[in-house]
């Protein structure tokens, strides 16, 4: 059982909560340099460490539909999260939070959390869990905030953030216990890499004012992708 995996994944989303709740932080321009280094680093994670993995195991050239299916999976989660994965919510009442918000972003949670339980390279494992949990800490902060500002509560606040906190965990033991997926693996992480390369670009395009990148922006960008490169 990967355990240290299952911890991460999860202590990601309550750190990020706890720092809406404890220092205050609020969806500002630091927030959106952390969105930028996560996707970048996604990107760059998806280009050098997981898409080599996929085509070296698997030469069909098909396996790039499941890379295309899972870039479609996203722009339809991201219709019903209303953008939260890459540090957004779009709603015209931010008092309310709609229910296929929640949904979204627990399935999109699950997904990612299903390869990190099968037989990837130590190199690929860990690049992929560092991808998704410095993608889950600013997501964590965004979706922590809204709760904040909406009417729904406390308690169901918490509730709904723990739901969200256990989905990639979830995933991870879905994986382990189901050990049929394996033979599904590389169609998985095809479908994952899918949905990194939409959220990765959405970030990097609208965290920029005008889309154009400030100095500050391009740094942390190559920094990001510096730290993938050496990260093996």
């Amino acid at each position: 059982m990967n355990y240290v995996s299952i911890i991460l994944l999860f202590t990601s989303v309550i750190i990020g909560a706890a720092l809406v709740e404890i220092i205050k932080v609020k969806k500002n321009n630091k927030i959106r340099l952390l969105l930028t280094f996560s996707g970048a680093y996604l990107l760059s994670v998806s280009v050098l460490h997981l898409l080599p993995v996929i085509f070296t195991y698997d030469s069909h050239r098909y396996i790039g539909i499941y890379v295309l299916f899972g870039f479609l999976i996203q722009i339809i989660l991201d219709h019903f999260s209303k953008g939260i994965e890459h540090g957004h919510g779009h709603f015209r009442n931010r008092q309310i939070i709609p229910f296929s918000v929640v949904i979204s972003l627990c399935l999109h949670a699950f997904l990612e959390g299903i390869p990190l339980a099968g037989q990837l390279h130590n190199h690929a494992h860990n690049a992929l869990l560092t991808g998704v949990v410095l993608h889950k800490l600013p997501v964590a902060i965004v979706l922590m905030t809204l709760f904040v500002q909406s009417n729904i509560g406390k308690k169901r606040s918490y509730a709904l953030l723990l739901i969200f906190a256990t989905m990639s965990p979830l995933g991870v033991l879905t994986g382990e216990l189901f050990t049929t997926l394996v033979n599904y693996q590389n169609e998985i992480m095809a479908i994952v890499i899918g949905v990194f390369l939409h959220i990765s670009t959405t970030i990097l395009f609208e965290s920029s004012t005008d889309h154009k990148f400030s100095l500050q922006k391009i740094l942390i960008i190559i920094t990001a992708i510096l730290i993938s490169i050496f990260s093996v």
